[in-house]
């Protein structure tokens, strides 16, 4: 009964056609994978085997060697990509096992990278694999050379010519020697030359120094050139004018030194293996339960930190007296090593052979050689590279009891050939260093009530039977997870384990304010130190192809609290930044201007004095969490306070008094610097950033409005008294330049909180976004009017419960007195503004024609002329969180 695969074809990527054979060859392009799958399978396989995995062997053009193996689901392409380096006429043999044997049948494809011929490389040592030497020694006729030359498209040739050319100056350089039939093993030239001595007479007017370089010629004449059309090559070997004794030999032809380990970001397919590790928890959004499963590990991607770990592996074979052969028993062990050391390129295996007292001494030498040897053989004939295996016999093991009781009457005596000790020591053991898988452990964050919930972890691709660990070492197929929360930890055999989670945040905490910011525990307040609040849970899922080490946590996760904070805020400056009103104006104003002139002044003395203004705010602060079962308000109405201040307010109280004492005080208009009535509503609380992300941020929600407190047209009262009393009543004739003031001033001199007004402004917006994904924050804040606003508040409370804020944005405009607007910005901390406050002064550009003789300006205009009212007065803030950092 014939079963398995019986033909492989290659599916996807690019190859040569008219090189290739159909059903035989398969010449690629280099650099890129070139992926086969199964074509056809043997009659007699069922459709149950043909779901099983398959063991993929590329191996030399001799098919004698393995150089490497490895094992795939049915479903996945196995992927074959050359470098140049490996391109040429060498062809290596790819089969597919469905019983993870050789097929002696043609079931498989030769494979060709064909790439232009090139020299890349060269270096000429005193040793094979060692570093060059040109430049720091001077060599002598007789010493043994090693050249070195790294090839691209040559590999596998075998009828190459290296010509040594000597330089002679003021005439032709000579070429003095040829050496032929020079391989190509792997890409690489490797040449003992042990005839530097025949050189030296071939040499004409030879010098102290003499310096030489190559030339490489192919089978049909044509010298190989480097990537700049350049046919020397090796420049250059230095020899010095002296002969050292050496019997000239014939070059040889060596290998590769072949020292290293795997590359930390190649795939990976050792038998010990999973594959992704998921987690599934429900999670309520808009009151429905949701069933969420997210892939925290996926076949090594996306890990960090990954290292290779080398570990130690030892296997022992034991035999029967008196013999080399290799028991029954100990085949299985042999092949499970086999096949591991296939998948495992880069391990180096030593052999010791060992033999028992009995006997002579030389006798057992030979039979522990002989021992070593033929696990070599088999391993061998196995598709192992021989060049991989030392093999050492140790002769006899001898205990310190019978150590020196080596004799036919003592240790030495038949009688104890199957005692214990004596049956160990017949033996070989096989030792080999394993790079295990080592990376950064995966983060999974989550948002947990105070009382357990359950979440599941699942792991796909479970396997660990063929685990090439000791016994005492290796892999279970197991889940293991420990917390400070558990009294014990869970361990689960098997692929899928439930766990129980919960937060820090306990439902008998009464005023939560250590986790105003969720991710972190202000054990300190709000304004001192934090610590991560979460609780830990350490996962543990091991194996050889991921993870190798058992006391490293593979997954870690972390459950934040899930209180959500709600702030209501409203704020109110009592007095006006700045107040004044002229001495000469109508009885009208002067009892109002006299109590806000009043309160102004004493407030700004305060500031100046205290750094405090008077305010007034209200402020409720409402916290819920576990599962929304717990409930509290954490502030209500605080009622009017003298509070502390941003050093904003400070600086716009400055720039009112600029603006107070500028000309505009003293005459017949009141001026007033207006502080605005702001409402402020935030929600924040912690939320996975995307259906698939690990991590979590601050979902925050931002509600905003400003409401300025306007009279008439602007902060000028004009328009009540002309209205009310007529143009005549300040001073006879003045209607003109009332209109004029109306038209051209009014909105100058108003001032709303930090920029210069005209007419009724107001903000007004909302802004949701999470802090892991600012760009994708939506909503707006819009400012509705000719100008806009920016409004800030940054206070402490007396009680210290909390603080909020909010900002915008405010920038000059040359071409008018000011613009301004309100952005919001979101990034990874939380939500960020950059407050800038410039004042560009009052400037009357239009003035009517004649002299205003009751004094708003003091003085005569012209149409032409031009009167700084009010100097620029700037006022500049660093960036700061409005809210968070949550970092």
């Amino acid at each position: 009964m014939a079963k398995g695969v019986q033909k492989i074809r290659c599916v996807k990527g690019k190859y040569y056609p008219k090189m290739s054979v159909q059903n035989e060859k398969v010449v690629i392009v280099p650099d890129q994978f070139v992926y086969f799958m199964v074509s056809e399978w043997y009659p007699d396989t069922t459709e149950e085997e043909k779901k099983r995995d398959l063991t993929w062997m590329r191996q030399d053009t001799g098919r004698k060697t393995i150089i490497r193996q490895m094992t795939l689901p049915i479903s996945k392409m196995y992927g074959v990509k050359l470098p140049k380096k490996l391109c040429g006429p060498y062809s290596y043999y790819v089969e597919a096992s469905l019983f993870g044997k050789r097929d002696p049948a043609n079931t498989g494809l030769y494979v060709n990278g064909h790439c232009p011929a090139r020299i890349v490389s060269s270096k000429w040592s005193t040793r094979n694999g060692g570093s060059d030497e040109r430049k720091s020694k001077k060599f002598a006729y007789g010493e043994t050379v090693y050249l070195n030359l790294s090839t691209e498209g040559l590999n596998g040739c075998t009828d190459l010519s290296i010509e040594i050319y000597n330089i002679q100056n003021l005439r032709g350089d000579k070429r003095i020697f040829t050496y032929n039939r020079i391989h190509v093993t792997d890409g690489e030239i490797n040449l003992e030359i042990r005839n530097t001595s025949s050189w030296q007479p071939l040499v004409s007017n030879i010098q102290e120094e003499e310096k030489f370089y190559i030339k490489v010629k192919n089978g049909i004449g044509q010298y190989i050139i480097d990537d700049n059309n350049d046919d020397i090559h090796a420049r250059f070997l230095r020899i010095k004018n002296e002969l050292v004794s050496n019997e000239p030999e014939r070059p040889k032809n060596l290998t590769p030194v072949r020292i290293g380990k795997p590359q930390l970001n190649m795939e990976r397919y050792e038998p010990c293996k999973f594959e992704t590790i998921s987690i599934t928890e429900v999670e309520e959004k808009n009151g429905k339960a949701q069933q969420k499963k997210i892939v925290v590990f996926d076949n090594g991607k996306n890990l960090s930190e990954i290292r290779s770990v080398p570990e130690l592996v030892n296997r022992t074979v034991y035999f029967t007296f008196d013999s080399a052969a290799i028991e029954s028993q100990s085949r299985s062990v042999l092949d499970n090593t086999l096949r591991f050391l296939l998948e495992h390129e880069h391990s180096t295996i030593t052999l010791n052979g060992y033999a028992c007292v009995i006997g002579k001494a030389d006798y057992n030498k030979a039979l522990s050689l002989e021992r070593s040897q033929g696990i070599k053989q088999y391993l061998t004939e196995g598709g192992l590279n021989p060049n991989r295996i030392i093999s050492n016999g140790k002769g006899e093991i001898l205990s310190d009891n019978n150590r020196e009781n080596d004799t036919k009457d003592g240790a030495d005596n038949l009688r104890y050939k199957d005692e214990k000790e004596y049956i160990e020591a017949r033996r070989v053991d096989i030792s080999f260093t394993f790079y295990g898988h080592d990376a950064h452990t995966v983060i999974y964050e989550t948002i947990a009530p105070s009382s357990d919930r359950n979440i599941t972890i699942d792991v796909t691709g479970f396997e660990t039977k063929s685990c090439f660990r000791n016994d005492k070492n290796k892999h279970e197929k197991k889940i293991t997870v420990s917390s400070p929360e558990y009294n014990s930890k869970i361990e689960i055999s098997g692929e899928s384990v439930q766990i129980p989670i919960h937060s820090a945040l306990s439902v008998l905490n009464i005023a939560p304010l250590q986790y105003i910011w969720p991710k972190w525990n202000l054990i300190d307040g709000i304004g001192g130190r934090g610590l991560d609040s979460a609780v830990l849970y350490n996962a543990y899922i091991n194996s050889c192809r991921y993870f190798s080490n058992e006391k490293k946590v593979t997954v870690l996760i972390k459950a934040y609290p899930d209180i959500k904070w709600t702030l209501e805020f409203k704020w109110n400056h009592k007095q006006a930044f700045a107040y004044s009103y002229g001495r000469a104006m109508h009885p009208y104003d002067i009892k109002t201007g006299q109590k806000k002139v009043i309160g102004s002044v004493l407030d700004g003395a305060m500031a100046a004095e205290y750094g405090e203004m008077d305010q007034s705010f209200e402020l409720s602060l409402e916290a819920e969490w576990n599962k929304g079962t717990q409930k509290i308000e954490i502030a209500k109405e605080f009622g009017e306070k003298i509070a502390k201040t941003l050093r904003l307010f400070l600086k716009i109280k400055k720039t009112a008094d600029a603006i107070t004492k500028s000309p505009v005080n003293g005459g017949k208009i009141s001026f007033e610097i207006k502080a605005p009535v702001i409402a402020v509503s935030l929600q924040w609380s912690l939320e996975r950033a995307s259906q698939t992300s690990k991590e979590i941020g601050a979902a925050i929600e931002l509600g905003v409005e400003s409401k300025p407190l306007l009279e008439a047209n602007g902060n000028i009262n004009l328009w009540k008294i002309f209205t009310e009393y007529g143009a005549n009543a300040l001073c006879p004739g003045a209607g003109t330049i009332i209109r004029f003031v109306l038209d051209h001033l009014e909105g100058n001199v108003g001032m709303h909180f930090l920029v210069i007004f005209i007419g009724a402004i107001n903000v007004k917006g909302r802004i949701r976004g999470n802090t892991l994904l600012p760009a994708e924050a939506d909503g707006k804040v819009e400012t509705t009017g000719k100008i806009g606003v920016s409004v800030e508040f940054k206070a402490w409370a007396k009680a210290e419960v909390g603080w909020a804020g909010f900002d915008g944005y405010i920038k000059a405009n040359v071409d008018t007195s000011i613009t301004a607007g309100v952005g919001t910005e979101f990034d990874k901390h939380g939500v960020a503004g950059y407050p800038l406050f410039e004042f560009a002064g009052i400037v009357a550009k239009y003035v009517a024609v004649g002299t205003v003789k009751f004094g708003i300006f003091k003085r005569t205009f012209s149409m032409s002329g031009e009167y700084v009212i009010v100097e620029e007065n700037k006022a500049s803030f660093n960036k700061f969180h409005i809210v968070g950092p949550y970092e």
